[in-house]
């Protein structure tokens, strides 16, 4: 049987992972406060969140770079907390690369292993399959200064995977990177940690890379976790009002709660989830929730379009003053200019409510 270079590349079993009550301060400021998080074997797990929110703090602590104040983290039931670094059996990318300007690329995957004492020939057939892995077997002899960004951060990944590390940890490594540049090599990352079946924890702050690559997603928010869910899930079934608004686009439409429904665009709608205490309330709605049509008769104008290809995204003013955005398919959008009347509603079935924020 003919062995490829992934069979040959990956000899790793997917490790757990689990991040117990961590608690971490800088000074005043609380980096983590009590996050718990458990990582399946062989998982491709996304951190997501706002800048400070606690992601990178907690994907070093894995690595071993930095301690908690409390808490714990385990791999494979096995507490590594007071484990140093080098022990720790992960592999780190990072966001800016980190390869050693003085040596080639082969040199740079092959860096680890030779710093465990591994043969020279071992190291660079070791070294030059992890190339092969990533696309980069004719670049083995380039000097970092020599590579694109994203073939760097390609012969990043092969140095991370050199050690064959049961967990691999990427630490926004894709943000110096151009728009396209981006788009491949996410999706690239994507196919080699199927391949290997590597646990993988993403760190990132940008919502559609985390939806479009990982199996879940954790959404942090000073230093706790929000919700750990599907993709689909974490978009359509949000657990509160910050997840709902920071993954993907989200209106807020004034509402009025009636028991256990809500008076939002002339309807009565069931609530999803517990309502909030307060009688007036701000509805959350996604652009493909809202219904706009033409209508002469609308309070609703149209304030400005823009084209997405299959889609038009409407952005539409209520009589109330409150704009509202709603994505149409580009044939139903024919016409509906700037300052056209439309009628805006919503479809029967339950919404998410939120406190009423103030409006400037």
């Amino acid at each position: 049987m003919t062995v490829t270079t992934a069979e040959k590349a990956a000899d790793v079993q997917a490790a757990t992972v689990e991040l117990r009550s961590l608690h971490r301060r800088f000074g005043s400021t609380v980096a983590l406060d009590g996050l718990d998080l458990a990582v399946r074997p062989g998982e491709f797990l996304a951190l997501l969140g706002p800048s400070g929110c606690g992601k990178t703090t907690a994907l070093r602590m894995l690595a071993g770079f930095e301690h908690p104040d409390s808490g714990e983290v385990l791999v494979d039931g096995r507490d590594v907390t007071a484990v140093p670094a080098h022990r720790r059996d992960a592999g780190m990318v990072f966001q800016s690369y980190s390869l050693f300007p003085h040596l080639d690329a082969l040199d740079n995957v092959a860096f680890g292993l030779r710093m465990r004492r591994v043969r020279a020939a071992a190291r660079r057939k070791r070294a030059a399959e992890l190339l092969d892995l990533v696309g980069l077997s004719d670049r083995g002899d380039r000097f970092p200064h020599q590579l694109s960004g994203g073939q760097q951060q390609r012969v990043a990944l092969a140095r991370a995977l050199a050690l064959r590390p049961r967990v691999l940890l990427l630490d926004e490594p894709l943000s110096a990177l151009d728009a396209q540049v981006r788009l491949t090599l996410r999706e690239e990352i994507r196919r080699l940690q199927q391949e290997l079946g590597i646990t993988t924890l993403f760190v990132t702050h940008d919502q559609e890379e985390a939806l479009s690559v990982a199996d879940r997603v954790a959404v942090l928010r000073a230093g706790r976790l929000e919700q750990c869910a599907a993709p689909a899930e974490l978009y359509g079934r949000p657990a509160g009002p910050f997840v709902a608004e920071f993954v993907g686009t989200m209106s807020r439409i004034p509402g009025r709660l009636d028991q256990d429904r809500v008076e939002v665009l002339g309807r009565r709608l069931p609530v999803d989830g517990p309502p909030p205490a307060a009688r007036d309330v701000d509805v959350l709605v996604r652009p493909e929730a809202l219904r706009v049509r033409a209508d002469e008769d609308g309070t609703a104008r149209v304030v400005a379009t823009a084209f997405l290809g299959a889609t038009v995204r409407i952005t539409a003013r209520l009589a109330d003053g409150t704009e509202v955005k709603a994505d149409l398919p580009a044939s139903e959008a024919a016409g509906l200019g700037a300052g056209a009347p439309v009628d805006v509603s919503l479809p029967e079935r339950p919404v998410l409510v939120a406190e009423r924020t103030a409006r400037t």
